[in-house]
């Protein structure tokens, strides 16, 4: 009976932490689009503060021993602590110019980009399988970008620049992972005040920081609060994708970003308004049966591998 509670009890930890995944991966998108379209905060402002939130909150997790840090050489992390601004802010441009189906969507380029870049710069091969599940995934995005009534050419290269820039970065904090021995939140650990740094050197040259619409500007306690509460909340969403693939697999978490894919599309378009064509509905049905697939084979060659792995005597 014991050893069935305590099944019980992780199982309920394990649905508390999607759901709490669920909830603030879904409030992040639409929050920063709240606080773009309502407030006009700037978008490297908002996002230093998400910087600065997250080493404040990571710093409190090493206190409590949620996890040890490790010494890193800054030398090491400078290029990474670069693609990592470059990427919040690329990413968060793209959701204050376009509308959350595009913004969404585009995002789903990131996996194509990833595989581009590994196939030419790191020499790595993909089977035939995994190849032609691009074909979906572009043909999708191409399709609800074209037919978006609410096409802005600015929002479309913010996207583009936000999926090159993500994708180096993913591709980097894998290869750093290897190189330097450590996890995503000792990395992360590191990164954050490294990135504050250089976006507090980087904001005055592009955007107010006194004055109208500065971040030290005349802003409403309902904004400041809600930039807090972006802030607090990009943190959360880092802390428990770390948690659900520590405490589960890489495979749930996955699986339920599919979910979390289709519930932001659906909230964008009921929230902000925005119209959706017959393309577009096609468009992100042909993306989504894209991802679908290609997690589909990429989980059974990893499967695959791990049995091969097994019977080896």
């Amino acid at each position: 009976m014991a050893s069935l509670a305590d099944r019980m009890r992780g199982n309920g930890r394990i649905a508390a932490g999607l759901l709490l995944n669920l909830l603030v991966s879904i409030c992040i998108v639409f929050l920063n689009k709240w606080i773009y379209v309502h407030h006009g905060f700037p978008n490297m402002s908002l996002t230093l503060v998400h910087f600065v939130v997250t080493w404040l909150g990571l710093y409190i997790c090493q206190k409590l021993d949620i996890f040890a840090p490790k010494s890193l050489p800054p030398s090491k992390l400078l290029l990474l602590a670069l693609s990592f601004c470059g990427f919040v802010v690329f990413t968060n441009l793209s959701l204050q110019n376009n509308t959350i189906g595009t913004y969404q969507l585009a995002k789903a380029m990131t996996t194509p980009v990833i595989i581009v870049i590994q196939t030419l710069c790191y020499k790595k091969t993909f089977s035939t399988k995994i190849q032609l599940t691009l074909i979906p995934i572009t043909l999708g995005v191409i399709l609800n970008s074209y037919y978006d009534v609410k096409f802005n050419f600015l929002g479309m290269v913010f996207a583009a620049l936000g999926v090159l820039v993500t994708s180096l970065y993913q591709v980097w904090v894998g290869a750093k992972q290897h190189e330097l021995q450590v996890n995503s939140m000792q990395l992360l650990y590191y990164q954050a005040p490294m990135s504050s740094t250089m976006l507090l050197v980087a904001v005055p040259f592009f955007e107010p920081v006194f004055g109208e619409g500065g971040i030290f500007g005349p802003w409403s306690v309902s904004a400041l609060l809600m930039v807090l509460l972006s802030g607090v909340i990009a943190f959360m969403v880092n802390l428990s994708i770390y948690w659900i693939i520590g405490n589960t697999s890489p495979v749930t978490y996955n699986m339920f970003g599919h979910f979390k894919f289709c519930i932001t599309l659906f909230g964008g378009y009921v929230l902000f308004k925005d119209p959706l064509s017959i393309n577009q509905g096609l468009g992100m049905l042909c993306t989504l049966f894209g991802i679908l697939a290609y997690t589909h084979f990429k989980l059974s060659e990893q499967e695959g591998s791990k049995s091969k792995l097994v019977q080896r005597p």
